[in-house]
């Protein structure tokens, strides 16, 4: 391992390569770290089936990215896109960048946590007193290059998703006070959870995920055992438990950052653009996010699979995630938005 990675950690989290079951929300968010550009990842499933410990385990497979030495913002030293205003002033004034590699971030967003904690707050009174732009950066300049991870996202604030998901959206955090305006880069991977029984997010806000994930209980009293004696196994001693997976987590780690690479010389053929919109177009899903997302995810998965020509079946593992949740849900339909999905991929593969 190398030094700068950091393996054993103040609160050991469970291996994400020792999760049993649950491929489709760990496709999801494996390919949504190495293409962060597909949107994010909604999951919504059962109590107790691992939503939380899953993506909380991806955090030991971030790939390491350069940062800017003491900046909150995570800045990168090259893409102005990803910079803060402080660097870009430094860079044209020629001042030499202490450059930093570190991990990928995650950042968790409390349920309860106010516009200011995850917008950041600007101090008026210093900036009329000192005549500078006092900004305190929130949540969202944390998880810039990184993730943000929202716990029950169907129980938070309509007024916060929407501001997550603008962010998520542009790429940028304005925040606005008595004539004063600062703007910092907020890209982030947001990934969501939650429960169906405690409410639906709105159709629209739903559409600006880029994948969604379904989580069942698991039904195999087989694998429960199993599940239940590796969970017991790992709170008993979980420094141990992790060091029997710490080679399959370095393997995959290494993976993930080669395909992070690999994704963008990755080529999809005609064909395969044409069939993935006359897809979209027969499942009559609005708007253009569901192409642009699927072209994105088929790329991904083709680079984490160690190629670089999207193949007929990478189209038919991603499709029902990225387009799952765009579906107009009718009452008087019967079939599940999964089976539709797949009765229009057999009509065209």
């Amino acid at each position: 391992m190398s030094e700068n990675t950091v393996f054993e950690t103040d609160r050991p989290v469970f291996p994400f390569t020792a999760i049993i079951g649950q491929d489709e929300m760990k496709l999801a968010l494996i390919l949504n770290v190495i293409d962060p550009k597909i949107g994010g990842v909604m999951i919504m499933g059962d109590r107790g089936t691992g939503k939380s410990t899953t993506v909380r385990a991806l955090v030991d497979l971030l790939p390491q990215i350069e940062v800017v030495a003491n900046d909150p913002f995570n800045s990168h030293p090259s893409d102005p896109e990803l910079m803060s205003q402080e660097v870009k002033e430094k860079i044209l004034n020629q001042q030499p960048l202490e450059v930093l590699q570190t991990k990928i971030n995650m950042v968790d967003l409390p349920l309860g946590a106010t516009e200011d904690r995850v917008c950041g707050t600007i101090d008026i009174e210093k900036a009329l007193t000192e005549g500078v732009k006092a900004f305190e950066p929130g949540l969202l300049a944390k998880a810039n290059r990184g993730i943000l991870y929202v716990d029950e996202v169907n129980l938070l604030d309509d007024h916060l998703v929407d501001v997550l998901l603008d962010s998520a959206a542009s790429g940028w955090n304005t925040v606005e006070r008595e004539g004063i305006s600062i703007s910092h880069p907020a890209r982030f991977i947001l990934v969501g959870s939650g429960n169906p029984e405690e409410g639906e997010l709105r159709p629209q806000l739903l559409d600006r995920f880029g994948m969604h994930a379904e989580i069942r209980t698991v039904k195999d009293y087989q694998t429960r055992v199993s599940i239940v004696l590796q969970r017991l196994e790992f709170d008993e001693s979980p420094k141990d438990f992790r060091k029997l997976y710490q080679e399959k987590q370095e393997e995959l780690t290494k993976r993930i950052a080669e395909a992070r690479e690999r994704v963008k010389s990755v080529k999809l053929v005609d064909d395969y653009y044409s069939i993935i919109s006359s897809i979209c177009s027969d499942l009559d899903i609005d708007g253009l996010r569901g192409d642009l997302v699927t072209n994105r995810a088929a790329k991904a998965l083709c680079a984490f699979e160690g190629r670089e020509i999207v193949e007929e079946q990478d189209l038919i593992r991603i499709m029902p995630l990225c387009l799952r949740h765009r579906l107009r849900k009718d009452p008087l339909e019967t079939i599940d938005s999964g089976e539709k999905i797949q009765q229009i991929l057999e009509k065209y593969f």
